[in-house]
């Protein structure tokens, strides 16, 4: 799972980022991408903007796709795409952007859910693969 965090914000207080971090990143618009592996949520990139936030989630979903999911038949994967928009307009708009970089595969959306939700704020969105059963 990947997860792009639109405001520092929530991060500065819940204590993940430095007070200094957060401003100097509001003001150069560095956001972070984290990721979580099995139950863990760590730092995974840096990246200036939505628009590059957006793309880096896409190609390691690609990459994952090619490397960590290689051996599990396309008919088996689904994309699940994640986020604390305001509207499910907007919601909708991630989904349908995942899923046109991912043709033939399943994309669907879920609403990220408080336990995470209350750590990147609002503006959040999120993509990861599952193998379905």
């Amino acid at each position: 799972i990947y997860i792009y965090v639109d405001t520092l914000e929530f991060l500065k207080r819940g204590g993940r980022v430095t007070p200094t971090a957060a401003a100097l990143g509001s003001v150069l618009n560095i956001k972070p991408v984290l990721t979580i592996q099995g139950d863990k949520l760590d730092a995974f990139a840096k990246v200036r903007g939505t628009k590059k936030g957006r793309a880096k989630i896409i190609e390691s979903i690609r990459k994952d796709l090619t490397v960590r999911f290689a051996d599990v038949a396309s008919e088996n994967i689904r994309i699940a795409t994640a986020g604390t928009f305001r509207s499910s307009e907007e919601a909708e708009v991630w989904r349908k952007e995942v899923e046109d970089c991912f043709p033939g595969l399943d994309v669907v959306y879920f609403d990220l859910g408080c336990s995470v939700g209350t750590h990147v704020g609002p503006g959040a969105f999120a993509a990861g693969i599952y193998r379905a059963l």
